[in-house]
């Protein structure tokens, strides 16, 4: 890089010094230091100082103009040295460019978590004195295209992941001039290392057996290999991509959306008994276990007939509910369920409800992309626990 070495104008300086409030004395101090700055850049450019003839002279001065520039201390106007062929341009600007990066970043920051635009605006105006656009503030968020694409299409084979978390949510998208629902696949996994990680996202239309196999295909094209466990709810679609897609992989259905479809169908009045019942079977370690536990209730509770559709449901998807009685106890408690997904979900959408309506998908894909990169930071390197 070019070493520049200038003089500052120490006078004018000191005078902005004594006579100014803090914040105009680092402003003062900016300007000054930038144009210095600039005006030297030209003299190199020219290779030659001012009223100097040099046969090495490119180029003639061709005065300045004034260009503002936005910075986290406020708006300042900048001398901009010209040059007669046009052929200088200096390097404190970036194309385009009105904010300094550190504030872009906390702009941006803000987005991802939760601030809306307008509240942005508003904060920007209280801080830089300076008015910005609600667009100009949304540009500034295309620039984690890049980032969260890089992190959302990472390779996946460096890595076993023996047990994989599922789940859909849905989100407001304006799709030529309509608002319409769109479903948010999310995948999580607990790998080898025993590290809970994200594996991924995908935004799509309403949750169905070709989108949920779509995203798997998806998982697989960046090397995903096949786990022990997938974990979800019991969505037909998702079940039947699961078994098309994880040849060999056993599904665990999710013992709490389970039990809530069991315990919704008893009857309003004198049900305590048989939820205590109902939530004895998953108490145990082993399958035999439950499987006797199970074979106990329905001796009890089976000749009621108010109670057959709650039977009918138990039998229906009992064994794949108590799957991960199959694994190492210490992971019971963690794999039998997608309760950690969905307070994941739940992250998501404290900071989407303050949207409500994404613009376009890849707006949605940007912003849930970048909350599930801050989350999966935060939690990077925290140990599934095994006590």
């Amino acid at each position: 890089m070019t070493q520049l070495q200038f003089n500052l104008n120490m006078d004018y300086l000191k005078a902005t010094l004594m006579n100014s409030d803090l914040d105009d004395v680092v402003k003062a101090s900016i300007v000054l230091v930038l144009n210095e700055f600039m005006e030297k850049e030209r003299d190199e450019h020219l290779r030659t100082e001012a009223y100097e003839r040099s046969p090495k002279r490119q180029d003639y001065r061709n005065g300045y103009y004034e260009r503002d520039l936005l910075m986290s201390i406020g708006k300042i106007t900048l001398r901009v040295p010209r040059t007669r062929n046009g052929d200088f341009s200096t390097s404190v600007f970036e194309r385009y460019a009105r904010c300094d990066q550190a504030f872009v970043l906390s702009m941006l920051e803000m987005v991802v978590n939760g601030v809306s635009t307008r509240k942005v605006k508003n904060i920007v105006k209280e801080l830089c004195g300076e008015k910005v656009s609600k667009s100009f503030v949304s540009s500034l968020t295309e620039k984690l295209d890049p980032v969260v694409n890089r992190w959302a299409n990472r390779p996946l084979n460096t890595m076993y992941f023996p047990y994989i978390f599922v789940d859909a949510m849905y989100i407001k998208v304006r799709e030529y001039q309509r608002v319409i629902s769109k479903a948010v696949y999310i995948a999580t996994a607990i790998n080898e290392n025993n590290e809970r990680e994200i594996l991924g996202l995908k935004v799509d239309h309403s949750e169905s057996h070709e989108a949920w196999k779509g995203f798997f295909q998806y998982l697989h094209s960046r090397g995903l290999q096949a786990p022990k466990l997938v974990i979800s709810d019991a969505h037909k679609g998702l079940k039947k991509a699961i078994e098309e897609e994880f040849v060999g992989t056993t599904w665990q259905r999710c013992t709490v959306h389970f039990k809530r479809n069991i315990f919704d169908s008893l009857p309003k009045k004198d049900s305590e008994k048989v939820k205590m019942g109902i939530k004895r079977i998953f108490e145990v370690v082993k399958p035999q276990d439950a499987r006797k536990l199970k074979e106990d209730f329905l001796r009890e509770f089976g000749s009621e007939t108010k109670l057959e559709k709650t039977i009918n449901i138990l039998e229906e998807g009992f064994e794949d509910a108590i799957q991960y009685l199959n694994e190492e106890e210490n992971y019971h408690k963690h794999i039998r369920s997608t309760n950690s997904l969905e307070r994941l979900n739940q992250e998501v959408r404290r900071r989407e409800r303050v949207i409500r309506i994404f613009p376009n998908t890849q707006s949605a894909f940007r912003l849930i992309g970048a909350v599930l990169m801050e989350y999966a930071d935060e939690q990077s390197g925290k140990k599934v626990s095994k006590a």
